[in-house]
């Protein structure tokens, strides 16, 4: 039906089976108290939704994720509802096409799908050319999700103005943008296990 899941909701299903399987074969030895999911672009949407729907995921971090990811829908900014499922239609329902070039009329924004997040650990990274992801919107959707996580008393972001590049805010929900382009950058990666390391 047009309401059912596509390709995002598959991929993120799928990351909740390789938890599946972890748990089950303990010879992997894979503390399974410990999980975080990390996505880029296309799979940073994807590690969004799969976080806020297993919460065995304890700490979730989206990278350059945009429109339908961590970017602010309404701020209609870069990639857009009408580009994104013109693009790629097969990644969304269709029941979203409804919202092409009508953002105003959704009853829903980005941030409220990282709030789905809390108590657990949220990260979102941002690059300054990346405009396409629109890291302004990704930072906005990032602080006004803090208030769900406040709720649990835990830290979030509790200035509406963007850091600096290069100076990661590490709380219970964390921020970066850094100079460059749509990639997965050694410096991301140092964020992130910074991340871990802070609440693991």
């Amino acid at each position: 039906t047009p309401e059912e899941w596509e390709a995002i909701g598959a991929w993120a299903w799928g990351s909740s089976r390789i938890v599946d399987y972890l748990e089950l074969h303990e010879s992997m030895r894979v503390d399974v108290d410990k999980i975080a999911i990390m996505g880029h672009s296309r799979q940073g949407k994807a590690a969004l939704w799969a976080g806020a729907q297993d919460n065995r995921f304890k700490i979730v971090i989206s990278n350059n994720s945009g429109c339908g990811g961590a970017a602010l829908s309404k701020r209609i900014f870069g990639e857009t509802v009408a580009v994104v499922s013109a693009i790629q239609p097969p990644w969304f329902c269709e029941a979203f096409n409804q919202y092409r070039h009508k953002e105003e009329t959704m009853p829903f924004n980005q941030h409220q799908l990282l709030a789905l997040i809390a108590p657990r650990k949220l990260y979102v990274a941002s690059a300054e050319e990346d405009l396409w992801a629109d890291p302004k919107g990704e930072f906005l959707a990032t602080y006004h999700a803090g208030d769900a996580f406040r709720l649990y008393g835990l830290s979030a972001i509790d200035k509406q103005e963007m850091p600096m590049l290069h100076q990661p805010i590490m709380k219970d929900v964390g921020y970066h943008i850094r100079a460059g382009k749509h990639d997965v950058t050694d410096y991301d990666w140092e964020c992130f296990m910074d991340f871990a390391d802070l609440h693991f």
